[in-house]
């Protein structure tokens, strides 16, 4: 199996840079599994770089994002910034992973494209619209309805846009959490 320090080496984007901010958040914790994923970005007229590492040890999450930024009045000279967050296990909420196959009636092939979304409360999303009483003549306020949605962690990969091992690598990575994840 590959390591977590040859994946991130693999992607070419800083990677002694994002390998030393990713260690440093694993804290010398064994490393159970691992996804690594390499993105551009669009920043109006020039393409940038993402890469978010994925991390489980035996113990925590840990979601490691790292972007290159241009030079600005605090950093003269281009720069990265590598952001991590260390998740107890015990606080993730939910894990959901959709996958997508293509010609589903053709029987069981592997999916083209896989999201995982991981809640823990973190971050939260909150959809407001007015409410209606259902009468069509009705001009009265009725105050707002509404949905709260964890939204902690999304991504999204596919064969097509992220190569032949993306998909699988995800799936792996999303079974390895949630059977750590179980209460």
């Amino acid at each position: 199996m590959q390591t977590l320090k040859e994946a991130i080496d693999r992607t070419g984007y800083y990677p002694e840079v994002v390998a030393d901010g990713v260690m440093s958040a694993v804290a010398g914790e064994d490393v159970v599994s691992f996804f690594v994923h390499h993105e551009p970005t669009f920043d109006r007229d020039e393409v940038r770089r993402h890469l978010t590492v994925a991390v489980l040890t035996p113990t925590r999450l840990i979601l490691a994002h790292t972007d290159e930024h241009e030079g600005d009045d605090m950093l003269p000279a281009p720069y990265t910034s590598t952001s991590t967050e260390a998740i107890s296990l015990s606080s993730v909420k939910s894990v959901v992973v959709t996958r997508m196959v293509a010609n589903p009636t053709d029987g069981p092939t592997p999916p083209a494209e896989a999201v995982l979304t991981i809640g823990w409360g973190g971050v939260a999303r909150l959809d407001l619209e007015p409410a209606t009483c259902g009468d069509p003549e009705c001009d009265a306020d009725h105050g707002y309805s509404g949905v709260l949605a964890s939204d902690d962690f999304s991504i999204r990969v596919s064969a097509t846009a992220d190569g032949p091992d993306a998909v699988p690598s995800l799936l792996a990575f999303s079974e390895s959490l949630s059977s750590r994840t179980r209460s």
